[in-house]
C-alpha cells in the first residue's frame, strides 16, 4: 500500500551562466544566491568579460556559453538564465542547444509588457550602456526596435565598475545612477508607463527606481519569479 505520508520532492534548480567578473554582488543581484527563493547553481564562463559581451558582442563566446549550459543541465539545472541582459543575442542558440527552458535576459519581458499597455504608452529600458544596446538585441527579444532606451551616465562610477570589472562598488552611487537613468528616460519619453532594467546588477535598486518614478519596474528577478518559480 502507498504511504499516506507526502512524498518529498526535490526543489527545482535554476542554472545561472555568469560572466567572468569580480565586482561585488549585493542581495538582489543575480550573482547572489540570496536573491532567490529557490536553489541556484552557477557556472562562470571564463574569458567572458563584460566588455566582450556588452560592447564587442563577441560571437566567439557562444560555444563556451553552450558548453557551460550543458554542464549545468547535467548537474541538475531545470532551466537556464544568464548574468547579462546583452546575452539575449544568444537566446535562440542556447534554447536550441538545450532541453530545458532558457531565459537569457530581462529584455524578454519588453514585448509582453508592451502588449499589455494602452495605445500610446511604451515600455522603457534602463541599461548599463545605451550605445551598445541596439535593434539586434531588441529583435532577439521579440521587442520593437523603437523601444526607448536610457543608459547609465557614460563614465559614471557604476558603469565603470560593471564594464571595467572593478573590485569595489559604491552601492549608494549605484542606486543614484540607476534612478537618474530612469528619470532621464521619463523626462525624454513621457509616454513610458513601465520600466525594464536590462542589467542584472540593477535589481538591488529597483525599489528605489519604483519610488522615484511611480512606475512598475521589472528586471531579471521578476522575470524568473514569474517563469521559473511558477514551474517549481
Amino acid at each position: 500500500m502507498p504511504s499516506s505520508q507526502s512524498v518529498a520532492t526535490v526543489p527545482r534548480t535554476l542554472g545561472v551562466l555568469m560572466l567572468d567578473t569580480r565586482f561585488p554582488r549585493p542581495p538582489g543581484d543575480i550573482g547572489n544566491p540570496a536573491s532567490f527563493d529557490f536553489p541556484v547553481r552557477y557556472a562562470v564562463v571564463r574569458g567572458a568579460s563584460p566588455r566582450r559581451v556588452v560592447q564587442d558582442h563577441d560571437a566567439a563566446l557562444l560555444r563556451p556559453f553552450i558548453e557551460a549550459s550543458r554542464a549545468l543541465v547535467r548537474e541538475g539545472a531545470d532551466a537556464i538564465t544568464t548574468s547579462c541582459g546583452f546575452l539575449i543575442l544568444f537566446q535562440d542558440a542556447l534554447q536550441d542547444a538545450l532541453g530545458v527552458p532558457v531565459w537569457s535576459s530581462s529584455l524578454l519581458l519588453v514585448a509582453p509588457l508592451a502588449a499589455a499597455l494602452p495605445a500610446g504608452r511604451s515600455v522603457g529600458i534602463v541599461t548599463v550602456d545605451a550605445a551598445s544596446l541596439g535593434p539586434a538585441h531588441l529583435r532577439a527579444a521579440g521587442a520593437s526596435p523603437e523601444t526607448p532606451i536610457e543608459g547609465l551616465a557614460v563614465g559614471s562610477a557604476f558603469q565603470r565598475c560593471l564594464l571595467d570589472d572593478e573590485p569595489t562598488l559604491d552601492f549608494d552611487a549605484a542606486r543614484r545612477a540607476t534612478v537618474d537613468a530612469a528619470r532621464t528616460l521619463m523626462a525624454r519619453r513621457p509616454d513610458v508607463a513601465a520600466l525594464v532594467l536590462e542589467c542584472t546588477n540593477m535589481p538591488p535598486y529597483a525599489a528605489a527606481v519604483r519610488e522615484a518614478t511611480g512606475l512598475p519596474v521589472h528586471d531579471i528577478t521578476t522575470l524568473l519569479a514569474g517563469r521559473f518559480a511558477a514551474r517549481s
